[in-house]
C-alpha cells in the first residue's frame, strides 16, 4: 500500500474539452460560490468519481474527504461550501 506524502504532490495541467453547457455550469457554480474556483472544482469532481467507482487508493480518498469538507481559505473570506 503506497504511503501518503507528508508534502503537496506535484501538480499536472490538463487539457480537456467540455460540452458548452458543462462549462457554463461550472462557471455560474464559481461564480455563485466564491470559496470554490475551476480547480478546486475539477479536483473534487475527478476524485469523487475515482472514489465512487472502487478506487482504493489512499490519496484519491483524502482528495476526495478534503473535497468534501474544505473550508474556504482565509482570503476569501467566506464560510465553508
Amino acid at each position: 500500500m503506497q504511503q501518503i506524502p507528508d508534502h503537496a504532490p506535484s501538480s499536472v495541467s490538463v487539457e480537456n474539452q467540455f460540452p458548452e453547457d458543462l462549462f457554463d455550469a461550472m462557471k455560474e457554480f464559481v461564480r455563485l460560490h466564491p470559496q470554490w474556483d475551476q480547480y478546486r472544482l475539477m479536483q473534487a469532481a475527478l476524485a469523487g468519481f475515482l472514489f465512487q467507482h472502487g478506487c482504493k487508493d489512499r490519496a484519491v480518498a483524502r482528495h476526495y474527504l478534503n473535497g468534501l469538507f474544505q473550508r474556504a481559505t482565509a482570503n476569501s473570506g467566506s464560510s465553508a461550501p
